[in-house]
């Protein structure tokens, strides 16, 4: 690869940054459960969600003007310093209000609305095709290590106990939140270091943002297959992030009835899945198209989730993490591979702005339906679950359905 050296400090930023990121997305609705404020904090989410829908279009015809290396500088001095500000907050006042909390958690979401456009468009600019599914399998396997690592950390360190040989005393959200922002400046340090030669050259674009957003619209426009296959399979996605950070800590507690150090460490059950299948997902389906293997792990992604209702063991819990990990990691690496393909890097950032629009639709929905006191009582929470299956089944009824157009399109 002749950008190798660029791709690694990419790499290697994006992990560091992600182990306290992840850190921060577990300790928040860690700390509004174990609060008995789940149903608070499903309503911030919502919020900061729909902050996101309006960020996210925006975000990516940013992505697509800007030299993408001067954003990543200006993003991690951004957020890097914000995060800073509240912890030092907390660390002298001796208290993290709930707000700040929830502010944490919405900046770092924002910062994953521009940082991963960028960063997939990026990494497509400086890549050779031949090296697409790759480097696709590079990004999950970092991704994953750093958010096992997060997974690990969280379950030690925000938990803390006596392990015989240690004894760990639990961080408060403040150090969380110093140990995230400092996370910010040591990525930006190596990007700024950061040398590429562009593999895919990029014209100037003139006019508006609304007129860049609008040629980003027009592209799709032309290529509906595209378009269709963008947002059905951010499903798994949106599951697993309803799963991870509004459904698990009450499932947790109101159907396992365990404690939150379960939950973290279920973190890491699922980031060890999610790397495994970063790492072997295109052998284990080699000879296999994109698309199929998508249909194929979404459709397991169901199976797990119907488990998961009727199981009352903490194991099975376990095993499900890890396998969830592994299908929801396994079609990020297969969506990511064959958006390589097909879309153009000049309209990469917006198309994948807008791809994430409709992800954030999805959210807002199933995030203001399971707001509802109904979810958060007794053991309702497995109805969620349902709901959830039914989305992932008919997310792949729509794939098996266009299948032949899909396949034609990645053909062209």
């Amino acid at each position: 690869m002749k950008n190798i050296t660029a791709i690694r400090l990419l790499l290697l930023a994006n992990f560091i940054s992600g182990i306290a990121q992840g850190m921060s997305m577990i300790a928040v609705p860690l700390y509004f459960s174990t609060q008995g404020q789940s149903n608070w904090f499903g309503v911030a989410y919502m919020l900061i969600t729909i902050v996101t829908l309006f960020w996210a279009p925006y975000a990516g015809t940013l992505v697509d003007k800007l030299n993408r290396k001067h954003i990543f500088i200006g993003l991690n001095i951004v957020i890097g310093l914000s995060i800073g500000s509240i912890a030092l907050y907390g660390w002298v006042s001796g208290a993290m209000p709930p707000t700040l909390a929830a502010l944490v958690f919405g900046l770092t979401f924002w910062n994953y609305g521009l940082h991963y456009p960028c960063f997939y468009a990026f990494m497509q600019e400086i890549t050779e095709q031949e090296h697409y599914g790759k480097i696709a399998s590079y990004i999950e396997v970092q991704s994953q290590l750093a958010a096992a690592l997060a997974g690990a950390g969280a379950s030690f360190l925000l938990i803390g106990g006596d392990y015989g040989w240690i004894v760990i005393d639990a961080w408060e959200l403040h150090h969380v939140f110093a140990f995230d922002a400092m996370t910010y400046f040591v990525a930006l340090g190596l990007i700024l270091f950061l040398k590429f030669v562009p593999i895919v050259e990029r014209h100037p674009e003139e006019g508006s943002t609304f007129d860049r957003l609008k040629a980003g619209f027009n592209y799709l426009k032309n290529e509906p297959y595209i378009f269709l296959f963008g947002i059905i399979t951010y499903a798994p996605f949106v599951v697993v992030l309803m799963h991870v950070f509004n459904l698990s800590p009450i499932y947790v507690t109101n159907h396992l009835q365990e404690e939150g150090n379960v939950f973290a460490i279920s973190e890491l059950f699922y980031a060890l899945g999610a790397t495994i299948s970063g790492i072997a997902i295109l052998k284990i389906f080699r000879g296999i198209s994109f698309v199929m293997a998508i249909i194929i792990m979404t459709i397991v992604t169901a199976l797990q989730f119907l488990i998961l209702m009727f199981s009352p063991w903490v194991w099975v819990f376990y095993l499900m993490s890890v396998l969830l990990g592994m299908t929801n990691s396994g079609v990020r690496v297969m969506r990511v591979s064959y958006l390589f393909k097909i879309v153009p890097n000049q309209v990469m950032g917006r198309a994948n702005g807008i791809f994430g629009v409709s992800n954030i639709l999805f959210r807002i929905l199933f995030l203001g339906i399971f707001a509802l006191p109904f979810f958060h009582q007794s053991n309702n929470v497995i109805y969620a679950f349902l709901i959830l299956t039914i989305f992932l089944m008919v997310s792949a009824s729509i794939l098996i359905t266009f299948y032949q157009k899909f396949i034609l399109k990645n053909k062209s």
